[in-house]
């Protein structure tokens, strides 16, 4: 019988029967036999039919092999080397953003309790000691150290302590944590890109950073270490008696259920305004419409009636607003609640007023508050201190700050937030004439980067299916002194006004970003090469140009109007030089001069304005050498030399 011929066996003689018998094939398909070598010393093509059982053996080979090898223990050396103690570093690529070297090792991911903020100024100071200097401004009402670390380098056109110098500081609400990271966050990226990064080198070469992480580290600990809601631990620690009982803080929010958080009280009733939401009940309550019975009725935050006066958490720790005892309209307790008893009656405000004071190079000041995603910029109330020249730079830096914070909105403090009197915004504005702003930092639009905030079932959605359901307890009974059988659970303090892990950096980096923006405007003044034009024998007017290559003037008009800083100075000495006359150059097409009517050689100016310039002239009699000093409290010390011919 003849089998079938397949497209292998074109052109290959007949074998006889026996040669079709399977033979042991290699993964090739050649046959290995002794029969597999035509005449001709050529290897031959099994013919059709014994192509698929010579796959199949050599199919099953390899499987052998593989299996073997498995089995085999690994030779040393086939597994990964583990990387030892930090040297995973030389195996990453840095992103951009982040600085390449790091000397200090910081995760920006998390928050640090008042010792640990110190303990990374204290590092970076180590680590960058010719960049830095780290000194306390005060204490504490409980005598934690208010840290501040000063950065700036050693070189530039004048003395570190004659630089231009914005104050930077956080966290004067002890709930309002994030600040915090924002602010050595930033120590921490400027000492490492100096020398790496131009803008930085730039800006560190002209000015000086004092950063202060927290201005009330009492309650920042109290809040990171202790149980408490989103809300609570904003005032200082110093007891006050809120409810007016002869007692101090007697009753604060109290851990019922003994998880570390305190979350919502509530309690079935059929006549109740609340019921869960359909979608989201572990997440959310939504009240019922008027003419439909609820479920629940809401108790508040965790706590009992801990003086037995009838009400719950009405006394908690503290009771006062360091961001109401600022020497600037300051009103009593009666008027603004938590003003406390006086004008910088608390240790922390009056150490930073001092430290202002004491520093008249102050040319910004920012402070770091959350939540809302906000720039705000002073008055605090309707018809406070705002001249409107300074107003319009405040809103012209702010709107920049828009397009670095992403979902941050430029607002008028009394006017689209709230009234504020006696706070830090004015003080620094009214009475050191600095210009100043509130940074909001964390916008929950960040949740869906959507164009409107979130919908409470949109900020469900991210807690479920981002979060995981971390920062939720779920409801469980309770049986509570006073109200019988209810349940607890809802969201962690953590929810809502601080930004969640991933999203922290971020918001680290860009208000950081917003700070140096901030700072980059402050002035920066140049004095080119005076123009020297010969009178007569011996008699030489010399023409000096003062410039402001920033944004900010030297001295702004609120300390123009009130005379807060001293007029700057521009002066012309020499040791066989006398000035006979000078004035300022009033128009310098036409060539009229505002003369100085004492003392020549010095020419006051009341500022140097932002991106211009200031002219002076001097009618010098001698030869030899010059020197033009501009003496500028909030624009630096320069001075220039040169020879009359």
């Amino acid at each position: 019988m003849c089998q079938p011929q397949g497209w292998l066996d074109r052109n290959v003689p007949a074998e006889p029967a026996e040669s079709s018998r399977p033979r042991p094939v290699t993964a090739a398909g050649w046959q290995t036999g002794a029969r597999s070598w035509l005449g001709n010393g050529t290897p031959r093509r099994l013919r059709w039919p014994g192509w698929p059982v010579g796959l199949t053996l050599a199919w099953a080979g390899l499987l052998v092999l593989s299996l073997a090898r498995l089995e085999t223990p690994a030779a040393e050396g086939d597994a990964p080397s583990a990387i030892a103690g930090d040297g995973l570093a030389a195996h990453a690529f840095t992103a951009l953003g982040s600085p390449a070297q790091r000397k200090v090792n910081v995760e920006w991911n998390r928050f640090y309790d008042s010792a640990g903020l110190a303990t990374i100024l204290r590092r970076l100071h180590e680590a960058f000691p010719q960049l830095t200097r780290l000194y306390a401004l005060g204490q504490s009402v409980q005598g934690r150290p208010l840290w501040c670390l000063e950065v700036t380098a050693p070189q530039g056109p004048c003395p570190a302590a004659r630089k231009p110098g914005v104050l930077a500081v956080a966290n004067i609400h002890g709930n309002e944590v994030q600040g915090g990271e924002a602010i050595a966050y930033t120590a921490w990226y400027l000492c490492h890109q100096y020398g790496q990064l131009p803008a930085v080198t730039e800006l560190l070469d002209h000015y000086v950073f004092y950063l202060v992480p927290t201005i009330n580290p009492d309650s920042r600990d109290y809040w990171l270490q202790q149980p408490g809601t989103p809300s609570n631990r904003r005032s200082g620690v110093a007891p006050v008696d809120d409810d007016h009982d002869g007692l101090l803080d007697e009753d604060d929010v109290d851990d019922l259920d003994g998880d570390g958080a305190i979350t919502q009280m509530r309690i079935k009733d059929p006549f109740g305004r609340w019921k869960p939401h359909p979608e989201f009940p572990e997440f959310l309550m939504v009240q019922v419409p008027p003419d439909q019975l609820g479920e629940y009725t809401l108790l508040g935050s965790e706590g009992l009636d801990n003086d037995g006066d009838g009400r719950v958490n009405e006394d908690p720790v503290g009771g006062y607003d360091m961001n109401r005892n600022w020497g600037w309209d300051w009103q009593p307790d009666f008027v603004q609640h938590g003003a406390h008893e006086y004008p910088f009656s608390l240790p922390e405000t009056r150490a930073v007023a001092e430290f202002a004071l004491a520093h008249p190079n102050l040319a910004a000041f920012i402070s770091f508050h959350n939540a809302g995603g906000m720039i705000l910029r002073g008055p605090g109330r309707e018809g406070g201190m705002m001249q409107p020249a300074d107003d319009r730079l405040l809103q012209f830096i702010a709107t920049q700050g828009q397009k670095i914070l992403p979902f941050y909105r430029s607002m008028l403090l009394w006017k689209e937030l709230y009234t504020v009197w006696g706070g830090e915004l004015d003080w620094f504005y009214g009475t050191r004439g600095v210009l100043s702003f509130v940074n909001e930092i964390w916008s929950r639009r960040s949740v869906d980067k959507g164009p409107t905030p979130p919908s409470p079932e949109t900020e469900a959605t991210f807690l479920k299916h981002v979060l995981l359901g971390q920062g939720l307890v779920p409801w469980h009974p309770f049986n509570h002194p006073t109200y019988g059988l209810i349940e607890i659970g809802g969201t962690r303090k953590e929810w809502g006004r601080t930004p969640v892990s991933f999203l922290l950096e971020e918001e680290c980096h860009r208000n950081m970003a917003f700070l140096l923006y901030f700072a980059s405007q402050m002035p920066r003044l140049r004095v080119p090469e005076p123009v020297i034009e010969s009178l007569g024998p011996g008699l030489f007017k010399v023409s000096v140009t003062v410039e402001n290559l920033r944004l900010i003037p030297t001295r702004t008009a609120q300390d123009v109007q009130n005379r807060i800083s001293p007029p700057d100075i521009i002066s012309l000495t020499g040791p066989d030089l006398q000035v006979v006359s000078s004035g300022r150059v009033t128009d310098r097409f036409f060539k009229r001069v505002e003369p100085v009517k004492r003392r020549p050689e010095r020419v006051e100016v009341d500022a140097i304005p932002g991106t211009g310039q200031v002219q002076v002239q001097f009618i010098v009699r001698g030869r030899g050498q010059y020197t033009i000093r501009v003496d500028s409290a909030k624009g630096g010390l320069f001075e220039r030399t040169g020879q009359l011919p």
